[in-house]
């Protein structure tokens, strides 16, 4: 099941407000089957009971698909990647945080700080909260409080993330989290793979199955610090072949069996 958080494109579609005058699509919640969003009514954590509308894929906006309380990553969480930037591998999960002010959609831009000179795109699996957890026991299956998987870039400063010890401000930017483009809520991780265009051209690859934890044992990990909320996202960490990005790039993330999450990049005036 494909699930997104949507507007309606087409004036009709939603209304206009009692009275006439400016016409404002709210955000809705959608599960999309052959290209058309249903609308779901009480959202993604209650019925997901359909309410009957619907809309042809081509005639809405697709937001990110989640609204998070918090944005956990996993660093170096790919043997090569960590060697690429002169890491050695964790034995435990390393773990850091993106403000929620980062989050963008699909085909926002990435806006790109005077402060830098060096922005790099980073290429995820995301995983999506759908029950609080807190506490879980090592060994634990954290499948019962998963709601799906979708794509996410963590973008990041890359000079100001050598320069300083902590990652904040390297990872924090505004716009420096695309989410989406849907959250897939069946998805077989040992099969899927993870992959990074720019203009077209792949610059990361990996399959997930490469990863140096698994999906339990970073839910487990993290949950034994804070307390996850429903729609917090956690970003699973990149494969090796992060690069700069550059005004007028497009760059495109890929997970097999969710979608593309496709964002252009311009410079922040």
């Amino acid at each position: 099941m494909k699930l997104c958080r949507f507007q309606s494109l087409v004036f009709g579609a939603g209304g206009l407000p009692p009275g006439g005058g400016e016409f404002r699509p709210e955000a809705r919640c959608g599960v999309i089957r052959d290209s058309v969003v249903h609308e779901l009514d009480g959202g993604f954590f209650q019925s997901r009971r359909e309410t009957g509308r619907a809309w042809p894929l081509a005639e809405v906006k697709l937001l990110p698909p989640a609204i998070p309380s918090k944005i956990v990553c996993v660093g170096r969480s790919y043997r090569e990647h960590a060697a690429e930037l002169g890491n050695e591998a964790p034995k435990e999960p390393l773990i850091f945080l993106k403000p929620p002010s980062a989050v963008i959609g699909p085909d926002e831009p990435i806006l790109l700080p005077p402060v830098s000179q060096r922005v790099d795109h980073e290429g995820e699996l995301a995983i999506v909260l759908e029950r609080e957890c807190w506490q879980l026991a090592p060994g634990s299956d954290a499948g019962p409080y998963i709601l799906g998987y979708t794509c996410l870039n963590d973008v990041t400063a890359r000079d100001i993330q050598k320069a300083e010890v902590q990652f904040t401000r390297a990872k924090g930017f505004d716009s420096f989290c695309p989410l989406g483009p849907v959250v897939e809520t069946e998805l077989n991780l040992a099969t899927t793979t993870v992959e990074t265009l720019v203009n077209g051209k792949r610059r990361q690859f990996a399959p997930v199955t490469d990863l140096l934890f698994s999906v339990d044992a970073i839910i487990q990990w993290i949950s034994q610090v804070m307390t996850l909320a429903p729609g917090d996202v956690i970003a699973t960490g990149t494969p090796a072949g992060v690069g700069p990005l550059a005004p007028g790039d497009v760059v495109e993330v890929r997970v097999s069996g969710i979608g593309t999450l496709r964002n252009p990049v311009a410079a922040r005036e």
